[in-house]
């Protein structure tokens, strides 16, 4: 059970960036072309080179301000101004009032303007500026946001994808100055970029197994959730989301991402765990078998995900129920604040229900320590 001692983190939460973010935050030679909040049609949104990019928030009827005549569904799912959502989607001081209303102690916040990989950048007309606003961000998030209450948050980096050596210099930047893990994409060959197999993604790696920052690779960042068709229900694809860190898992493992890098860590970030057994089963399967060419690992997969790979559950059963075969120092937890998926203002409470059965020291390890451990994020 969770023991009321337990200072639950969350590794999957998200952030709307205030208006003020890029403009405080950017080099001053840049200041006049970044981006900006501006109002079209009832709408704010984010103006950059010459693009209109429009709020966009998903909360759900706790999080989201619904106004008359709002069903609350579809697209009113949607927040498109800031008013009409609660303050703590973008106020770090709201956010942390609403943490201690949750009964959640640290958070690990993905970024929404330039989605949770980062990849909104890879759009940009000058790459001179998009890397000005990539540093603009992870100095607001260093510097800003996680500074007002560094015991509350693990600092993440965005990286430009765009540039392998700007992304690796970017790493040791912002690792100097305390960041604690590296956004990064699930699959980068839909996003028109070079594959994990590739060795093109190398350095990053390398710089991340150099300074012991892992990599948050969210569901999502390849730029799409499974879909059957065009006709099936987006629902299909949140409900079957983890099919995305399937992939990604097979993929870097085959393509042998974590040969000679025995510090690499990788954190499927939302993608649920109760899949990892059947998943593990059938690569240590397919690879002791398989004559097809481009296997490049030299160890079973199952040995590599124990030694570099963690995954995160919200509301999962059957990974608890099956968490010696994932490994209890292989699970997370996930409150997914302030998205349609979050429990606010009972995530704790959902968290120790879901506990309820587990042994205390492997609650402990799954709410609070297996992230401390992982983000190098101490108790003060």
């Amino acid at each position: 059970m969770l023991r009321d001692d337990v200072q639950a983190i969350s590794v999957d939460d998200h952030i709307v960036e205030p208006s003020h973010l890029f403009e405080e935050h950017i080099e001053p030679r840049f200041r006049d072309r970044a981006p900006r909040i501006v109002d079209r049609d009832g709408v704010q949104g984010w103006l950059w080179e010459d693009r209109f990019y429009p709020l966009s928030f998903q909360g759900n009827a706790a999080t989201r301000k619904f106004r008359d005549g709002e069903s609350g569904r579809g697209q009113d799912l949607f927040a498109r101004r800031y008013e009409d959502m609660i303050p703590a989607a973008y106020d770090v001081h709201e956010r942390v009032r609403a943490m201690d209303q949750d009964g959640v102690w640290a958070e690990l916040p993905f970024p929404t303007f330039p989605r949770f990989g980062g990849t909104l950048f890879l759009e940009a007309k000058d790459k001179e500026l998009a890397l000005a606003i990539v540093r603009a961000w992870n100095d607001w998030m260093l510097d800003e946001w996680s500074e007002a209450y560094p015991e509350r948050f693990i600092q993440q980096t965005l990286v430009p994808l765009w540039d392998v050596p700007a992304a690796v210099a970017e790493i040791e930047r912002c690792a100097a100055k305390g960041s604690r893990a590296v956004l990064f994409i699930e699959n980068p060959h839909p996003l028109g970029l070079p594959s994990f197999p590739t060795g093109h993604w190398r350095p990053v790696f390398e710089a991340c197994n150099a300074t012991g920052m892992p990599l948050s690779m969210h569901i999502g960042t390849s730029s799409a959730l499974p879909s059957p068709s065009p006709d099936a229900t987006p629902s299909v694809g949140i409900a079957l989301c983890g099919m995305n860190s399937q992939l990604a898992l097979g993929d870097m493992i085959y393509g042998g991402v974590f040969n000679d890098l025995p510090n690499l860590k990788i954190a499927l970030s939302e993608g649920g765990a109760g899949w990892v057994p059947y998943v593990l089963e059938r690569l240590d399967y397919t690879w002791k078998r398989s004559r097809y060419d481009g296997l490049m690992n030299t160890e079973l997969p199952s040995e590599i995900f124990a030694r570099h790979v963690w995954v995160c559950v919200i509301s999962d059963q059957y990974a608890l129920r099956n968490r010696d075969l994932i490994g209890v120092d292989k699970l997370m937890w996930e409150a997914d604040f302030p998205h349609n998926d979050s429990n606010w203002p009972n995530s704790r409470k959902v968290l120790a229900e879901e506990l309820a059965d587990v042994p205390d020291d492997e609650a402990a390890r799954i709410a609070e320590h297996n992230a401390r451990e992982l983000y190098r994020f101490p108790r003060s």
